[in-house]
Order: C-alpha cells, then sequence, then structure tokens
C-alpha cells in the first residue's frame, strides 16, 4: 500500500530568507507542555546510538541500525554540518525534567526558493505509545509555517509505519480545519 506524501499548506509568501536568517543565526530552540526540543549536541551520542543502533525504530524509516557509537558520532556532525550549510535544522527531544534525548525531529530538504521542506522525527522505543510526537509535531509545524515562512512542509513516512501514519494524518486534518480546509482523503 502506497500512502500519499503528507502535504501541509500555508499561504505566506514573505521575508523568508530573513526568517531562514534568523533560525540559521542561532539555534530555535522549542518546548511543548512537557519537552523541550533543543540543538542536537556530540554529547548526545549514547542516547542517539540507543535510538540509531535499534532495528526496530530503523525500519521504521528504512535506515540500517547503526554499529558503533562512532557511526552516531558521525550522523551528529553530519547535522551540524547540515545546520551550518543551512540545509537542515534537527531538535533533539528532551523531557523538560530531564536533559536526556529520547527522541528527535527536523526540517531537511530545506528549499527557500519553494519555500518548502521536509520533516521527520524518530523516538526511542521505549517512549512510543506515550503522545510525544502528537505533542512535539503541532509545535515544530507551527514554527516551520509561522516562523520559517514555509508554504509546504511534506512527510513521506514508510507505508508499513502505520504509528507514524496515523499521527501525520491527525496532524493534517487538524491543519486542515483551522486553516477552513476540507480533509482530503
Amino acid at each position: 500500500m502506497q500512502v500519499a506524501p503528507l502535504r501541509l499548506r500555508s499561504f505566506r509568501l514573505n521575508h523568508v530568507f530573513m526568517s531562514l536568517d534568523v533560525a540559521f543565526s542561532s539555534f530555535p530552540t522549542l518546548s511543548t507542555d512537557r519537552f523541550h526540543l533543543r540543538r542536537t549536541q556530540l554529547s548526545d551520542a549514547e542516547a542517539f546510538f540507543q535510538i540509531k543502533s535499534d532495528p526496530e525504530v530503523t525500519s521504521c524509516y528504512g535506515r540500517e541500525p547503526h554499529g558503533s557509537l562512532q557511526d552516531t558520532e558521525t550522523w551528529i556532525q553530519a547535522l551540524q554540518d547540515n545546520y551550518a550549510g543551512r540545509e537542515g535544522i534537527q531538535w533533539a527531544i528532551t523531557f523538560k525534567t530531564r536533559d536526556f534525548p529520547i527522541g528527535s525531529c527536523n526540517f531537511w530538504h530545506l528549499d527557500p526558493e519553494s519555500h518548502c521542506a521536509e520533516i521527520g522525527y524518530e523516538l526511542n522505543r521505549t517512549a512510543w505509545r506515550q503522545g510525544i510526537m502528537a505533542e512535539v509535531l503541532p509545535t515544530v509545524i507551527s514554527y516551520g509555517f509561522k516562523e520559517l515562512e514555509l508554504n509546504r512542509i511534506e512527510a513521506n513516512p514508510l507505508a508499513r509505519n502505520s504509528r507514524s501514519n496515523n499521527v501525520l494524518l491527525v496532524r493534517r486534518e487538524t491543519a486542515q480545519r483551522v486553516k477552513g480546509e476540507s480533509p482530503q482523503q
């Protein structure tokens, strides 16, 4: 079964370059009622290795698990390079009460000319089914539309990832209701 990419739309067409300049001059931290979203750091390698080395987690997005802590450190360095190159923003998700990453959320494939980006996310398996992404995604999506002034945010989960597809379906319907659009089938 093929699932169509999620497309959330906003029709603001002004100052996207200035908005991106702000986002890439000082890393944007976000928060929800329970979570803090901050820059992923090299000191987070152990926490992310727990996530990235779990085959059940990585199979949800079609990647091979990390085989070593060095693989995860290399991945974190690539995230930092992507941010420095204005290619993506990756947040570590932590509980407000404990600064230990339980997952991540990101914008990547940022395209300033078409004002669009792709959103991705992952969680430690021990954090699944706790409503974390249902709480975090609206904050990140709102940041994308309001602060980065994106016109479109896409998500492309694997068809077999039913949990992610369900979270995204709820986010799409909510976004469409807020904008007065009819939910797409």
